[in-house]
């Protein structure tokens, strides 16, 4: 995974997704996304650029996936992709956010939302946008 992290929020609903995301942007890390993970925690998430499609085989919980353009536009939200399932492929796709089930609906992320993914500082203090 890249060195830091990034926080990712829904600039047209002022919400946050994730104040805390790692970003899995090699392919080592995007094969091992969230495998061997127990629980993925509220304010946490994954970004996996570039990504069209993601599976949940050898996952224990469910997840929310929000599939983003090249502009962070939301294309398809993902509610809950219970374990072992192979989602839909997403052509125009150009990254997916795995998130805490439940966090797309409890922000009211749908498709056309705008995101905005920015830069955390070891101090925990958000920084530059990515």
């Amino acid at each position: 995974m890249s060195a830091g992290e990034v926080a990712v929020i829904n600039v047209t609903r002022k919400a946050v997704l994730a104040a805390r995301a790692a970003v899995a942007d090699t392919p080592r890390s995007r094969r091992r996304g969230l495998l061997g993970t127990e629980v993925l925690e509220d304010g946490r998430g994954l970004v996996i650029v570039p990504c069209r499609q993601v599976h949940t085989f050898g996952m224990r919980y469910a997840i929310d996936v929000v599939f983003v353009d090249r502009r962070m536009r939301v294309l398809r939200v993902v509610k809950a992709m219970r374990p072992c399932r192979l989602g839909a492929l997403v052509l125009r796709a150009a990254a997916a956010i795995e998130l805490p089930p439940g966090k797309a609906a409890a922000t009211g992320t749908a498709p056309g939302d705008m995101l905005e993914i920015v830069a955390c500082h070891p101090c925990g203090a958000e920084g530059a946008r990515v």
